[in-house]
């Protein structure tokens, strides 16, 4: 750690702290995530398996993973430090101002594309929340971040079978314990988006019991009439109680209506790959 300097801590969880810091090199600055490993050895094996997924990740709309170092008793994980903060605080700024249609899509689609990264590698994020988006760039570009609970899968058809997330985005299935795929990530990507067209979550409940059963439910208030046709539709298909009528994230990213944005948001190697007559979100 001799090589950073904190400016201030920004965060605490079970894990540990988060902290702003820089490198005294070349003075830029990051995010440094301490983790105790004396606390639970099943966290020291989470924190290890954080290490190595997050290694494994480049993607513009993936929080950048610098490195990792072990002193003592204490992990540290050095990431990009995204200056506009996470998505949850950019929507209670809002203070009840709905968001233009233009910037929930453009989110929208770059968290996609980040989901899509993980998802044609097998992995799910299993904690897609507005807290674990990330903006920089004065807010134009957003990052899905903190792979904590992320599990990769053997293959395509492996069902996990843990009970993880956060209450507010978690998945019909996970609730009824029935084992699940990348579709409850799907579900969680649909409680984000309609975060960000009616800046509150799409089900809550005065208790657990209670948000369970609206969940299960799948009954939530519609978003603003002043929205599109085809962005209603959408957040109806990501919500859909059955995992295998949910569409897939390849799926989602093919509809016409996005399709400006996924090109704007694609980085120019993969457009430049792209053969004719195909489409650039092949697997």
């Amino acid at each position: 750690m001799d090589d950073y300097e904190i400016i201030k801590e920004i965060g605490e969880g079970s894990f540990g702290k988060v902290f702003l810091a820089k490198e005294k090199v070349n003075n830029e600055q990051c995010v440094i995530k301490e983790i105790s490993l004396t606390k639970v050895k099943q966290q020291n094996l989470s924190s290890q398996k954080e290490v190595i997924l997050l290694a494994k990740m480049k993607h513009a709309n993936i929080v950048t993973f610098y490195a990792s170092l072990q002193e003592k008793n204490k992990l540290y994980i050095v990431m990009e430090y995204c200056d506009g903060g996470d998505l949850r605080k950019r929507i209670n700024m809002q203070h009840g101002v709905l968001f233009d249609e233009d910037q929930i899509l453009s989110w929208f689609v770059q968290i996609a594309l980040g989901l899509k990264y993980i998802h044609d590698r097998k992995i799910l994020h299993r904690d897609v929340k507005a807290q674990n988006i990330f903006l920089s760039k004065k807010g134009k570009v957003a990052k899905l971040g903190d792979f904590g609970v992320a599990r990769e899968l053997n293959n395509t058809l492996e069902l996990a079978c843990s009970c993880v997330g956060t209450p507010y985005y978690l998945s019909p299935e996970i609730c009824e314990n029935r084992p699940y795929n990348n579709k409850t990530d799907i579900w969680s990507l649909g409680c984000v988006l309609y975060e960000l067209c009616a800046l509150k979550h799409p089900f809550e409940g005065n208790s657990l019991h209670q948000l369970v059963l609206k969940i299960c439910g799948g009954h939530f208030q519609p978003v603003s009439p002043n929205y599109s046709y085809d962005l209603k539709i959408l957040i109806s298909q990501l919500f859909k109680i059955s995992p295998r009528d949910r569409p897939s994230i390849n799926s989602i990213l093919r509809k016409p209506f996005l399709e400006k944005l996924v090109v704007r948001h694609l980085p120019p190697e993969v457009i430049l790959q792209k053969p004719k007559n195909s489409c650039c979100l092949a697997n």
